[in-house]
């Protein structure tokens, strides 16, 4: 625990004026609210600026959710090829992307392109993660739930296998969360049974990339992402009780960074 909050305090002293900006490729008509609990988190993680980039059917509902985030929309229904394009744009105006919450009816290939094409480090979630095994994940952090998981279980002897053939790092969630990289396997003290509840997944790819746009790597950031949201989520239930929510641990990291 010592070393995580070191690691912090170097985080938040060394990025300065510049806190970097990400970009959250999210959302979809049946979770329209995902792109925002995104990017709440990674704002109150210390970016700059971050921008949810979303199908034009939720565009409306994005935009009006939180003034302090930005937003931008892709012609169609789905997250498609012509999408990607968009995406490519904001990956060049970002530190750091999300690419994955929400997305319901999104199409593989276009998943699988747009990380390809993605220069900056990307946080790869929920369903995303299938389509994204046959990307280029030497710049992505992976975090799959259990279920998440068995995709991975299927194409590759076991997590650590992954790691090391793929060079991407997963931050993986469950009753105890699991950080594996480089074919080893970390395991985060923080966090409470609160944090099944829905949102806490995209709050964690917030806070990661948040971290990764403030120049983390990624095993730091994954690492540390993970403790981030488990201590959160401790001061929030300490708080609520168990109805704890995805907001009220998000309103908690700025607690816990300092």
């Amino acid at each position: 625990m010592g070393r995580l909050q070191r690691t912090l305090s170097n985080v938040t002293e060394e990025s300065g004026t510049d806190n970097g900006r990400v970009g959250i490729v999210a959302g979809g008509v049946d979770y329209p609210n995902q792109p925002a609990i995104v990017g709440r988190a990674a704002l109150r993680t210390g970016s700059d600026h971050v921008r949810a980039v979303v199908t034009e059917e939720i565009y409306e509902i994005v935009a009006g959710h939180d003034p302090n985030l930005l937003a931008s929309k892709y012609e169609g229904e789905r997250f498609d090829a012509v999408a990607v394009e968009r995406v490519v744009e904001v990956s060049e105006w970002a530190d750091a992307m999300v690419i994955g919450p929400g997305f319901a009816d999104a199409e593989p290939d276009a998943i699988r392109e747009a990380i390809d094409r993605i220069d900056v480090p990307v946080v790869v979630d929920a369903i995303a993660i299938e389509p994204a095994l046959d990307a280029d994940l030497s710049n992505a952090i992976l975090t799959p739930n259990e279920s998440e998981e068995d995709a991975i279980a299927e194409a590759y002897e076991s997590l650590e296998a992954f790691t090391r053939e793929t060079d991407a790092v997963l931050t993986f969630t469950g009753n105890t969360d699991e950080i594996v990289a480089h074919g080893e396997r970390m395991t985060n003290e923080t966090g409470t049974s609160a944090l099944t509840v829905a949102g806490t997944g995209d709050t964690l790819a917030g806070i990661t990339a948040s971290l990764l746009g403030q120049g983390s790597d990624r095993e730091e950031a994954a690492e540390l992402g993970a403790w981030i949201l488990g201590k959160s989520g401790e001061l929030a239930t300490a708080e609520k009780g168990p109805g704890v929510l995805a907001t009220d641990v998000i309103e908690k990291i700025p607690d816990t960074i300092r």
